[in-house]
């Protein structure tokens, strides 16, 4: 069947209307009637009057960080999510507000507390995502680097890390070890004056841009996960963009290509020699993983109030009907939830008394519930719940790698079950040869 000549040859662009190729219209011209997120709505989300919780400390860094978010972030948010890349320009108003590395102590970190730095990720999150799980990635490499290094380590990485002058990942994901990650098959060769590292990284975020990547790789000698400061552009080394995600799009995450890679003996973290030392990590991330969703939510919920009492269809406002009424505070109520378990948590930490069963209840439940409150958004907001420029839509996709990663949902149910009964069910039951029946 012979096609219609306007589809026989795309580049011909002649019949094509005179219109076709004119940028899309401003949202605000488009779209009067609600105003979009690059004017980020007020924090409006503390029903239960949180904040009497805070310590000045809290309320002081939370207040700088909304600020800068809200001023240097959300006007832009939205076309760097379009684009998939990430804006380099905030770095130095970033490095300005002194979070860089949140709960890390000495060497220039800024020691936040455990529950500040929970707010602080919070407070990016509520803006954007991506920011937030850049910070965090930073973070816990440089937390690791201070827990588990030698003094010549924290000097000499530490301070450029604190200040944003360097980049830092954390790699342990592998393509075939992923919930599993005890298993990684990256391997160390003691060789004279260092290792060799060989293997493979996924999903690591900031790994294309990293100038540190701290590496975890099993030492061929023991058998167990030990840790590795790679720099970039380490010969050998190499890491990737990963292309089309749907999440979390202002922030890479990458393949990272360890072949033959040397690491001089002085770059081998000292102090973390199992997969044990490397939980210590993952339990205090997974805290901190536990108020994004929180931070997503509260920005989720200050959009659609906004929207709902600015838009109007017969008649009214839709923030007047019912049914509206009703997911507004069914999000509202989740957000206060949300927040008491996150806050919870993080003085159980502090107080040295959290459990890893208790870290990974709270980040799966959090992220349950965050994920039932954008999608409540996303149906408040109609047609313009699938546009980044309202915030949700955008909102609803980045939370969805953050359901996954630091323990799927499944996985942190199982480690909290494990901790409750007693019994470790991580693995399938064996099938027997016969049937009992």
């Amino acid at each position: 069947m012979a096609l219609h000549p306007k589809f026989q040859d795309e580049t011909d662009k002649s019949d094509k209307p005179s219109y076709f190729n004119l940028p899309p219209l401003d949202v605000s011209v488009a779209f009067p009637q609600a105003t979009p997120a690059s004017t980020f709505p007020r924090h409006v989300s503390d029903y239960y009057q949180f904040d009497d919780l805070l310590s000045p400390e809290d309320l002081a860094v939370r207040k700088k960080v909304r600020e800068f978010m809200e001023k240097e972030v959300a006007p832009i948010m939205a076309e760097y999510w379009e684009k998939a890349e990430f804006p380099f320009q905030i770095l130095p108003k970033l490095d300005a507000l002194r979070i860089a590395g949140l709960n890390t102590k000495g060497h220039g970190s800024p020691g936040l507390s455990v529950t500040t730095s929970a707010i602080t990720t919070a407070e990016i999150a509520r803006v954007d995502a991506s920011c937030s799980t850049f910070m965090l990635v930073h973070s816990v490499a440089m937390l690791t680097i201070a827990t588990f290094g030698s003094e010549e380590q924290k000097q000499k990485y530490l301070p450029p890390l604190a200040r944003l002058k360097t980049i830092g990942c954390w790699a342990l994901t592998e393509p075939d070890y992923g919930s599993d990650a005890s298993s990684v098959n990256t391997t160390a060769i003691k060789v004279e004056g260092g290792w060799i590292l060989d293997g493979q990284k996924r999903w690591i975020g900031n790994s294309t841009f990293a100038d540190v990547l701290v590496i975890f790789a099993r030492n061929t000698t023991t058998n167990q996960i030990n840790g590795y400061i790679v720099k970039k552009d380490s010969p050998g080394l190499t890491a990737t963009k990963i292309a089309n995600k749907i999440g979390l799009r202002i922030v890479p995450n990458g393949d990272i290509l360890l072949k033959k890679v040397f690491v001089p003996d002085e770059d081998r973290l000292p102090g973390l020699n199992s997969f044990v030392d490397t939980t210590k990590a993952l339990d205090i991330s997974r805290v901190m993983v536990a108020w994004q969703p929180i931070g997503i939510s509260m920005g989720v919920y200050d959009m659609c109030l906004r929207y709902l009492k600015e838009r109007k269809q017969f008649g009214a406002p839709l923030a007047a009907f019912q049914l509206n009424q009703q997911k507004l505070a069914l999000m509202l109520g989740n957000v206060q939830a949300m927040t008491l378990v996150g806050w919870r948590l993080c003085k159980l930490c502090e107080k040295g008394k959290m459990t890893p069963g208790q870290a990974s209840l709270g980040k799966s439940w959090i992220s349950l519930r965050a994920r039932e409150t954008v999608a409540l958004g996303r149906e408040l907001l109609g047609g313009n719940g699938i546009l980044a420029d309202f915030l949700v839509a955008k909102a609803f996709c980045d939370l969805e790698p953050i359901y996954t990663y630091e323990g799927t949902y499944d996985i942190n149910s199982l480690v909290a079950g494990r901790e409750i009964t007693g019994f470790a069910s991580f693995k399938a039951a064996v099938r027997s040869q016969q049937s009992r029946l």
